[in-house]
């Protein structure tokens, strides 16, 4: 056995399968569900139609029930590429509006979810009353909550940034909690006796022990919340009535029938979150190496 740095090869081509294969269901799909209308179209103006005509129109159809995906990419185009930066027309303008209100949110949800986690560990009153409460406080429906969180904070004057993130923490706590407590659960009682037989303290034992053990469950928790943290960002802004942001992009195309603006801030959207949560990959692979000393080590046959 030797002590070396490895890197297992990656390869693109599963991943590329996979997007064709979604790709072309997609295409199919646009000419299933749309082709009802153009179908209607031909018989009211008494065209004769073939298979390919139908498709061909299937997917540049205008307002179409399901747009084709080059359709949402010329979309993207228009709204990312072709329009000003600071244009409200823009979706990097309003995808910046949703990721201030995400990491807002996302920051005071891993804070709440860390100190209640620390706090049902170490204190057993906390562990036996505060954990239910936890996990019923997710089952309220955050469609319903959204709108009172933005109603009442709206009459106390308080609008924009800190409702949203509030709705964003509220949905993103929970997994850091959970996920914190079992991390810091993790070591075997055998470690902590032995610490506890040095004579370490609470704060030793945390420090030394538990909060090392933990990372893995924090990461894996903080993937997820990040991930909520997105959507409950999404869910405040729809009852902003479409001023600003990705959910009120969605709003507006919802209003209007522009089926191309609401795909292209969903495809928006879930690359905003794949982007934070790759980033939080990255952290956690760094923290791990160096809590690891800096060496991995691989058996070499």
């Amino acid at each position: 056995m030797t002590t070396s740095i490895r890197r297992k090869p990656t390869s693109t081509m599963p991943v590329l399968t996979v997007i064709l294969a979604i790709i072309m269901i997609w295409y199919v799909g646009a000419i299933n569900l749309n082709s009802p209308q153009i179908i209607d179209r031909y018989e009211k103006k008494g065209i004769d139609w073939s298979f390919s005509q139908l498709a061909t129109d299937s997917w540049n159809m205008k307002r179409a029930v399901l747009p084709s995906p080059h359709q949402i990419l010329l979309e993207l185009k228009t709204t990312i590429i072709d329009k000003n930066v600071t244009s409200k027309r823009s979706l990097i303008y309003h995808a910046g509006i949703t990721l201030s209100s995400t990491l807002l949110g996302f920051a005071l949800g891993a804070g709440l979810g860390i100190s209640l986690a620390v706090g049902i560990v170490y204190v057993e009153t906390l562990d036996k009353s505060l954990m239910p409460w936890i996990i019923t406080s997710q089952t309220i429906p955050i469609l319903a909550l959204a709108p009172m969180v933005i109603v009442v904070f709206g009459a106390m004057g308080i609008s924009g940034l800190l409702p949203k993130a509030l709705i964003s923490m509220y949905l993103c706590f929970f997994p850091v909690a959970v996920g914190m407590v079992k991390g810091l659960r993790s070591p075997q009682p055998m470690l902590v006796d032995l610490l506890n037989t040095y004579s370490a303290s609470k704060w030793q034992v945390f420090w030394r022990l538990r909060l090392p053990s933990a990372v893995p469950f924090l990461f894996a928790s903080l993937k997820v919340a990040i991930a909520l943290s997105l959507v409950g960002a999404i869910v405040a802004e729809l009852p902003t009535g479409g001023q600003a942001g990705l959910g009120a992009r969605l709003l507006s195309g919802s209003y209007y029938g522009q089926t191309n603006l609401i795909w292209a801030s969903l495809i928006a959207a879930a690359v905003m979150s794949a982007s934070l949560v790759s980033i939080l990959g990255l952290i956690e692979r760094r923290v791990c190496y160096r809590l690891a000393g800096g060496q991995e080590i691989s058996n070499e046959l």
